[in-house]
C-alpha cells in the first residue's frame, strides 16, 4: 500500500486515531518510533522552531519542513497548509500540487484569512477556495481536510461553522476539521451533521478529552497541533530556569540519554545496515 493508501485506510477503520504533529525530522523520528501510524506538520512547531510567532513561517519554508519530515520515516503525513498561501482558489490548488510533489499524503486548507481586522473568509470565497483544492488533490491523489476556523478567531457559531464544513465536503474535501471545540456536545453535534471523518485537535485549553471519549462522540481524526512542542519548550524552560536561579542541575535526571535518542534516529551512512 501507498502512504496515501495506508492514509486512506486509517480513516475507514473503526474507532479514533491519533495523529501527532513532530516539528522537525528528529521528533518525527520519535513518533514512528513509538508506534503512531500517521503523523502531521504543525505551523506552530515550525515557526517557533524557526524563532517566530505561529504564522510567520512562509510557503517554502513550510514545504521544506514538510519534505524534511516525510523523508525521515515511512509514514502517511499530514501538512499543515494554514491557508494554502493563498487568498485566491488558485494559488490554493497550486500549493495542493507543490505538497503533494514533496511527498506529503495529504494536507488542509483553512479559511482564515491572516487578517486580524477579516479573520475569516466569506462562505462563498471559503467555499471556493476548498473546491479548487479539493480538485488538485482528486488529480493527484491527496487528501484535502478543509478547516473552519471560527472558534480560533473570536467567532464561536456552531451552527455556521457546521454549514462551513457541510459546504467543504459537498465541494470535495475528504476530511473536516473545526479546530477551537471545548465541549463534547459541541464536537458530538458536528460529527452528528457530517458525511466525512472529522479531526479535532487535544492540546488546547479546555477540558482533556480521551481518545475513547472521542471516538464515542463519532471523532475520526485526532491531531495535537503545536502541543508537543510547546510541551518541548516546556521542559527547556524549566531546565534554564533551574540552571539560572538554583546553580542546579537536577533537570538531566528526566532527560533521555543519548543512545534513548540514537534508538530512533537513522543510522549514520557510514554504519552497518
Amino acid at each position: 500500500m501507498t502512504r496515501i493508501d495506508r492514509f486512506r485506510a486509517l480513516h475507514a477503520a473503526p474507532g479514533a486515531f491519533v495523529i501527532p504533529n513532530p516539528w522537525d525530522a528528529g521528533s518525527a523520528r520519535l513518533l514512528a518510533g513509538l508506534g503512531f501510524q500517521a503523523l502531521a506538520t504543525t505551523s506552530a512547531g515550525l515557526a517557533f522552531g524557526l524563532g517566530r510567532r505561529d504564522g510567520a513561517a512562509g510557503r517554502a519554508e513550510t514545504l521544506a519542513n514538510a519534505r524534511a519530515i516525510v523523508e525521515a520515516v515511512d509514514l502517511p503525513v499530514s501538512a499543515d497548509l494554514e491557508n494554502g498561501f493563498s487568498h485566491d482558489p488558485e494559488g490554493c490548488a497550486a500549493t495542493l500540487r507543490d505538497a503533494a510533489a514533496v511527498g506529503l499524503a495529504g494536507g488542509s486548507i483553512e479559511d482564515a484569512t491572516g487578517d486580524p481586522a477579516h479573520p475569516i473568509y466569506g462562505f462563498d470565497q471559503a467555499v471556493e477556495r476548498v473546491a479548487a483544492a479539493a480538485e488538485a488533490a482528486r488529480a493527484l491523489p491527496f487528501v484535502l481536510t478543509a478547516r473552519a476556523e471560527n472558534y480560533l478567531h473570536g467567532k464561536p457559531d456552531l451552527d455556521d461553522t457546521i454549514r462551513r464544513l457541510q459546504a467543504f465536503s459537498k465541494a470535495g474535501a475528504e476530511v473536516l476539521y473545526a479546530p477551537g471545540l471545548t465541549e463534547l456536545s459541541q464536537i458530538r453535534t458536528l460529527c452528528a451533521a457530517v458525511d466525512k471523518p472529522v479531526n479535532v485537535v487535544m492540546g488546547l485549553k479546555g477540558k482533556p478529552f480521551t481518545v475513547a471519549e472521542l471516538a464515542e462522540a463519532g471523532v475520526k481524526r485526532i491531531s495535537l497541533g503545536g502541543s508537543l512542542a510547546r510541551t518541548a519548550l516546556a521542559a527547556l524552560q524549566r531546565a534554564a530556569i533551574e540552571i539560572r536561579d538554583q546553580g542546579s542541575f537536577g533537570f538531566a535526571a528526566e532527560a533521555l540519554t543519548s543512545r534513548e535518542v540514537e534508538a530512533y534516529m537513522a543510522p549514520h551512512k557510514g554504519d552497518a545496515g
